[in-house]
């Protein structure tokens, strides 16, 4: 799929032929992570993860640390990977991707896209949204994937040149805290304003194919999954919880 990695930011992702694209849209990332302390946190674990999914059917997948990036990109070298890091600063409540040494460390690792967020909130260290995003486009040329969490934030985010837009952050931001994930309703709106070279992406609580459907239905382009398909910590802690009930 992006076999060339070195010239993945050109020929990969923004230049990105129409045939090219059409195998990726209405398609399936898979978000590959698991949380600190699980015994599913390994590289090789996380990169078997991966390689099932797309051996399934996924277009790509999502991961998160610039060591599963690599892991997953030795044992998977075609594969469209979605890349972040997540760090957490006292300062801050952004924690995907927050800084340039955080997005010089994913796209470096591999990654062909590398997804931060793409919230008003403020950033560690004062940098700003617009600082951040102008460096990538100027010193990387790395396709960004903007993690937002209102219609107003994506249009912003696409404004700035991000070439996707997720609803990744819909009902984990302050503005949006009493909202409740997939956020459907972002899709629309978003689909109508946003140029079509911009792909809009639904992240975030779809927890069954059918409402991934729907996803689709209403505006997206691509569903990213995580939880439901690899999330098997939390999976099996909600069994545990509700069988002890």
């Amino acid at each position: 799929m992006l076999a060339n990695h070195s010239c993945r930011a050109v020929e990969g992702i923004l230049s990105m032929s129409l045939p090219a694209f059409e195998t990726l849209r209405r398609g399936l990332i898979v978000s590959v992570q698991a949380p600190e302390g699980s015994p599913m946190r390994h590289p090789q674990v996380i990169a078997a993860m991966a390689e099932a999914s797309l051996c399934n059917g996924a277009v790509g997948v999502r991961l998160e640390s610039p060591e599963h990036i690599g892991a997953v990109r030795r044992r998977c070298p075609d594969a469209l990977i979605i890349g972040l890091w997540k760090r957490s600063f006292p300062d801050s409540a952004v924690y995907i991707t927050p800084g340039w040494e955080e997005v010089q460390a994913v796209w470096s690792a591999g990654a062909d896209v590398v997804a931060l967020d793409a919230t008003q909130r403020h950033r560690p260290g004062g940098i700003t949204l617009e600082q951040l995003v102008s460096r990538v486009r100027e010193d990387l040329g790395a396709p960004l994937m903007a993690d937002v969490d209102t219609i107003e934030n994506g249009l912003r985010a696409a404004e700035l040149g991000c070439s996707f837009v997720g609803t990744t952050l819909y009902g984990y931001t302050e503005v949006t805290a009493v909202k409740r994930p997939p956020g459907l309703c972002l899709l629309g709106p978003l689909r109508q304003q946003l140029d079509s070279d911009v792909k809009l992406i639904c992240e975030g609580g779809l927890d069954s194919p059918q409402i991934a459907l729907e996803a689709l239905a209403s505006g997206a382009d691509m569903v990213v999954v995580g939880t439901a398909i690899t999330g098997v910590d939390l999976q099996v802690e909600n069994y545990c919880r509700t069988l002890a009930a």
